[in-house]
């Protein structure tokens, strides 16, 4: 899928965009600079965690289709969290547990979802899984900072915020990364996506990149 191609694009609707939503100077190169520094030093553990969740039989890095800026669909990387098959066993879940089938439509995730290996859960709690993503941002498909990368159809669930969402490179962390978004809806992580996009500044990435550490911190020593 080539992230340039005509199909993979939505339609951004005009005269939506301001100058602030398009992020401030200089964002780009700040993203490169910084990605390149942590993906040499994260290179060696991403290695070692790609072998450990390979050791299941599995792939050792997922990607999954989202929709990045301006509509460009783009392949988000993570080390595989989840069990092979999890594709097939949440289309079981859904069709056979009622309130797992409500939790996924409010919040497009569950809170206990027995998909996750045990490697997984310790990779999510500590965010190492989204380490690969750092390759995504030097190619210029995320941010370090930014709104959530959303699939095609959470799209739509953005409402009149889309275009917010659009005009921005979705981020590796963000404000849902440090606000308790495990505990929000989706109406509640839309509006903190859209409040980014209006006021993204240089001064706000780095405050949101020194609270995402010690997020991560504090669940590294739960």
């Amino acid at each position: 899928m080539h992230p340039h191609a005509a199909a993979d694009r939505l339609s951004l609707a005009p005269g939506r965009r301001t100058a602030r939503s398009r992020g401030y100077a200089g964002k780009r190169v700040f993203d490169i600079c910084v990605a390149a520094v942590l993906l040499g030093i994260a290179a060696p553990v991403i290695a070692l965690l790609w072998a450990l969740v390979r050791a299941d039989g599995g792939g050792g890095f997922f990607g999954h289709a989202r929709v990045g800026r301006d509509g460009r669909v783009f392949r988000c990387w993570k080390l595989r969290s989840m069990v092979p098959d999890a594709e097939s066993r949440l289309a079981t879940i859904l069709a056979t547990d009622p309130a797992a089938a409500a939790e996924w439509a409010r919040r497009q995730k569950l809170s206990n979802d027995p998909r996750v290996t045990g490697l997984g859960r310790v990779l999510r709690r500590t965010r190492l899984d989204e380490l690969p993503q750092l390759w995504n941002v030097l190619r210029g498909e995320m941010s370090l900072v930014g709104p959530r990368p959303v699939t095609r159809a959470e799209l739509g669930r953005y409402g009149s915020a889309a275009p917010l969402y659009l005009a921005l490179r979705p981020g590796l962390t963000g404000p849902w990364q440090v606000s308790g978004e495990d505990g929000g809806d989706y109406a509640a992580r839309v509006r903190r996506d859209a409040a980014y996009a209006r006021q993204c500044s240089l001064g706000g990435d780095l405050w949101l990149l020194i609270r995402t550490c010690a997020v991560v911190l504090a669940r590294t020593g739960e």
